[in-house]
């Protein structure tokens, strides 16, 4: 499944070593992925989302946020075993892809990285708002439902004009409008651009203001320590950096590519090998973000755990046996 043999329709840079030691390396990683992160990625990421639906009342934004994350990360979980499994360079894959193929599942892998991406800087900034207003509700969990609703939407035509350059790519034979429209390399740009330079400044910018809010007192935070549990700004900085650390890797190869491509000149061969291997490599970790996410929030979410007792306890006495064992209770009380 992972090689670094193809790049371009040429052959290069098989004689290296780590070409020759890497790609079994990576195979063993990935199915580690596949057997063990990927389930449990899986699982926690619709234990998230069930345990705050179930428990919407009590939901604050930063959980608002999370959710829609994990629901990103269920579409990338979704979207593994068909990536990793049967990549372009088919030394090692169990399967080929059709071109609309490919294009459909790049298509949904961009909306996810960038819902995941955005949320993760609009977490940053919101927990600043509530850090700095505290009393003011502007980052409430009613605004931030609607908020997660024009991620998606957001997501999905930002990727459009990045789809475009993917689909003329494959059909420029046939449709002489997508003769100016062939370069994959600006549909990298633009995914590097606004998927990435945009929402990591965000955060970050994000992030330092709420370490300067930690060492001076605003007016309206005199006598308030915040609505926000401290715990949440700790969990928030974790996320944030997780999140850059994995995702970085991936935008810096589709950078890499980008400036080969405006380069104009042929690459060493070694290079050509060894860029569609760190392409891989890359892949892997972002595709890991979607399973390490979850985790991080199920052992530092102080509330998350009491959620998933409230559902499991739904769930074994059912819907009915609940409403009846709540009637019951009522009358005693009353």
């Amino acid at each position: 499944m992972w090689g670094c043999d193809v790049f371009n329709g040429t052959v290069g840079g098989t004689d290296l070593p780590l070409c020759r030691d890497l790609p079994l390396a990576l195979w063993a990683l990935s199915l580690l992925y596949l057997l063990v992160g990927l389930p449990l990625g899986l699982g926690y990421n619709a234990l998230l989302v069930l345990a705050n639906l179930h428990s919407r009342r009590s939901m604050s934004m930063p959980d608002v946020y999370f959710v829609n994350m994990a629901v990103a990360g269920l579409v990338l979980g979704a979207l593994a075993p068909a990536y990793l499994l049967g990549p372009t360079h088919a030394r090692w894959a169990l399967w080929r892809l059709s071109s609309e193929a490919q294009v459909t599942l790049l298509t949904l892998f961009h909306v996810s990285a960038l819902v995941t991406m955005y949320s993760t800087a609009l977490l940053s900034l919101d927990c600043y708002i509530e850090r700095a207003l505290p009393r003011t509700y502007m980052s409430s969990v009613y605004n931030t439902r609607h908020v997660c609703g024009f991620i998606w939407g957001g997501a999905l035509l930002t990727s459009f004009s990045s789809l475009l350059f993917h689909i003329c790519s494959h059909v420029s034979t046939r449709l002489v409008e997508c003769a100016e429209m062939r370069s994959t390399e600006a549909a990298d740009a633009i995914m590097v651009l606004v998927g990435y330079v945009v929402p990591a400044l965000a955060a970050l910018y994000a992030l330092a203001l709420i370490a300067r809010l930690r060492k001076e007192d605003t007016p309206l935070s005199q006598g308030d320590a915040g609505r926000l549990d401290p715990s949440t700004h700790w969990l928030l900085g974790v996320a944030v950096g997780t999140q850059l650390g994995l995702w970085t890797p991936y935008y810096m190869t589709l950078l890499g590519q980008v400036l080969v491509a405006a380069r104009g000149k042929p690459m060493d061969g070694h290079y050509m090998g060894v860029l569609p291997l760190a392409k891989d490599l890359a892949r892997l970790l972002a595709f890991s973000s979607s399973s390490v996410m979850p985790l991080l929030f199920r052992h530092m979410d102080k509330s998350f755990p009491s959620k998933l007792r409230r559902l499991a306890k739904r769930l074994q006495c059912g819907p009915q046996h609940c409403v009846q064992e709540q009637g019951g209770v009522q009358q005693v009380v009353a």
